[in-house]
């Protein structure tokens, strides 16, 4: 097995360390014959410049000449660099961290097909999958984060280890049997995954883009829809500065096919009142996902659990027409 890092692997460590040792021998009985007038052994020759590599020396042999001083000194030298500057960080460390990453998924399941390839998580993708759930959808999530899929694999979600700008991470995710990639990451990195997914396969994708500018350029790289979140929250805070409240309430944002983006402020009696995001239960109640929350006049995106709805909060939902329709009755 080759681990490598940087280039490098345990057999290229091997032979360079191998190479250095045999060369160190032949300067050394060289150097205590000529210059020191001793004839050490083969044996005693190894074991001089094996101790003197690890730094150990325990004095038993030992150069006396100026040549052979300076000698040990550039073998000692050699050595901590052979040891700590490339064994650890290019040997050592690349092996412990393949065994750890060994635990996480790197393969969608073979029977996983017709499915969506989601790259990249985060909050809003959070929503997405509470939606492919309910509608049955199979879907997986691909991302580099190890700490994420840990905390995907915890929550019983499909997902894989892996950058899904290389094509070896998209074949492990089936993207030939699937039906859809979304790109939910930087847009440079965007169009990596685009183009790669585009070398394998012919593969709807919808890019998420961060820069609205950039949008033509992941439709040359071959996305088929890109689409822009902060320009559909940009709408809603558009909305809120010149529209009166109850236009926020009928007016919503289509976002992917049958899923919208919604405002809805919290009126007196509601049964959300004074209760944290946890205890209200929007999800199991509902089926919408609130993905930011008005407070104080300031729009948060990423609401917490503890986040209590109070008088003059305004939520923002996800959900499809019948989830905000269930959502809107709680509100009043």
């Amino acid at each position: 097995m080759i681990i490598k890092k940087s280039g490098w692997s345990i057999y290229n460590y091997i032979l360079l360390f191998l190479m250095m040792v045999l060369l160190y021998i032949y300067i050394t009985k060289f150097i205590k014959l000529n210059f020191e007038g001793e004839s050490l052994s083969l044996i005693e020759c190894v074991y001089f410049v094996i101790c003197t590599m690890t730094t150990v020396g325990y004095g038993d042999v030992v150069m006396t000449s100026p040549v052979g001083m300076i000698f040990s000194i550039v073998v000692s030298l050699s050595g901590v660099v052979l040891f700590f500057a490339l064994l650890f960080p290019f040997v050592v460390m690349p092996m412990i961290e393949k065994q750890i990453r060994g635990e996480l998924p790197t393969r969608a399941p073979k029977k996983l097909e017709n499915h969506i390839i989601i790259c990249g998580y985060n909050t809003m993708v959070e929503s997405l999958v509470n939606e492919l759930e309910d509608h049955n959808m199979s879907f997986i999530v691909v991302d580099d984060d190890e700490g994420q899929i840990r905390s995907l694999l915890n929550d019983g979600i499909e997902c894989i280890f892996g950058d899904p700008g290389k094509k070896d991470v998209l074949d492990g995710a089936g993207i030939c049997r699937a039906r859809l990639l979304i790109a939910n990451q930087n847009d440079e990195k965007n169009a990596s995954i685009i183009l790669t997914a585009k070398e394998s396969c012919n593969i709807e994708i919808l890019a998420i883009v961060n820069d609205k500018s950039n949008s033509d350029y992941l439709k040359y790289a071959g996305a088929n829809r890109v689409i822009s979140p902060k320009s559909l929250l940009g709408s809603f805070i558009g909305r809120k500065a010149v529209a009166p409240l109850i236009d926020r309430i009928i007016n919503s944002t289509a976002f992917l096919d049958d899923l919208e983006i919604t405002e809805f402020p919290i009126y007196p009696g509601s049964s959300l009142l004074n209760k944290s995001l946890k205890e209200s239960r929007i999800r199991d109640l509902t089926g919408a996902n609130i993905v930011g929350i008005w407070k104080g006049g300031e729009l948060s995106l990423n609401p917490r659990s503890y986040d209590i709805i109070k008088r003059n909060s305004i939520l923002l939902v996800v959900g499809n027409k019948e989830q905000l329709r269930k959502f809107k009755q709680l509100t009043h």
